[in-house]
C-alpha cells in the first residue's frame, strides 16, 4: 500500500515538474518574440527609404546632407518619408517638374519623391561615392520597382534586369540584387552643391507586376561613403 502511494505521489511530481518546464519553455519562446518583435519594430521604424552619409566624409572632407537649403547641420541620416501604400502606375504620368522641388518630400499619387542636397562645405576638393542599397524585400517587389534619380537635373532610372536577361526599356538595370546602383563623383569643390531627387514606383507596364507581387515591400537607403571596395 504505501509503495503505491509512493509511486503515485512521484508521478505527481513528475507530472508537475513536466508541466512547470512547460511553462518555462512557454514563456521564454514569447519573450522571445517579444524581443524579436521590438527589434524589427526599431529597424523597420526607421523608414523604408532613408539616406545616410558616411561620418568621414563630415568629419575629413567636410560634407554635408540636408533637404532644408535653410538648415544645414550635420546629419547622418535623413529619414524619407513614405506611403503606406503603392498601386502600379506608368512612369509616363510622373510629374515633369519633380527635379525642381526645393527640397524635402514631395511624395504624390502612388510615387515617393524625396529631394535633398550633398555640399562640400570644407577647404578641399574631395570625391565621394554614393549608393543605392535594397536592405529588404518581400514578394519580389523589386522585379517591378523603378528607381529615378535625379543629380543636378540629370535623371537616370534603374530597374532590375528583365526576364529576358535584357535591361528594362529605358532603364539602367541593378548592379546585382542587392546592389541598385554605385557612382563615383570627382573634384567636388568646396562650395559646392550636388541636388538630387530620388523617386519611386511601381512600373505597371513592366511584365512583372501581376497579382503574384501585392502586398510586397522593399526597404532601400541610399549612402554616401567615402570610399567602396569593388566587387
Amino acid at each position: 500500500m504505501n509503495s503505491k502511494i509512493i509511486s503515485s505521489a512521484a508521478k505527481i511530481e513528475r507530472r508537475k515538474k513536466i508541466v512547470r518546464n512547460v511553462k518555462l519553455a512557454l514563456l521564454f519562446v514569447i519573450l522571445l518574440l517579444v524581443v524579436l518583435y521590438i527589434v524589427m519594430g526599431i529597424l523597420f521604424h526607421r523608414g523604408s527609404f532613408t539616406i545616410t552619409l558616411d561620418r568621414n566624409l563630415y568629419f575629413e572632407r567636410g560634407i554635408i546632407i540636408y533637404d532644408d537649403p535653410n538648415y544645414k547641420v550635420f546629419r547622418t541620416e535623413l529619414r524619407v518619408p513614405t506611403l503606406e501604400y503603392f498601386d502600379n502606375i506608368s512612369g509616363s504620368w510622373l510629374p515633369t517638374d519633380l527635379a525642381d522641388h526645393e527640397g524635402g518630400s514631395h511624395n504624390g499619387n502612388n510615387f515617393l519623391a524625396y529631394t535633398f542636397f550633398i555640399e562640400n562645405v570644407g577647404d578641399l576638393i574631395t570625391d565621394y561615392w554614393s549608393e543605392i542599397i535594397i536592405d529588404d524585400v518581400t514578394r519580389n517587389v523589386d522585379e517591378a520597382i523603378r528607381i529615378k534619380v535625379y543629380r543636378n537635373g540629370d535623371p537616370i532610372t534603374y530597374a532590375k534586369i528583365g526576364g529576358n536577361g535584357e535591361p528594362e526599356p529605358g532603364t539602367t538595370p541593378f548592379k546585382s540584387d542587392r546592389l541598385v546602383a554605385r557612382n563615383h563623383i570627382m573634384n567636388f569643390r568646396p562650395g559646392d552643391i550636388n541636388k538630387y531627387t530620388i523617386v519611386v514606383w511601381i512600373e505597371g507596364n513592366d511584365p512583372d507586376t501581376t497579382d503574384n507581387i501585392l502586398g510586397g515591400t522593399i526597404k532601400l537607403h541610399k549612402h554616401f561613403l567615402s570610399e567602396v571596395v569593388e566587387e
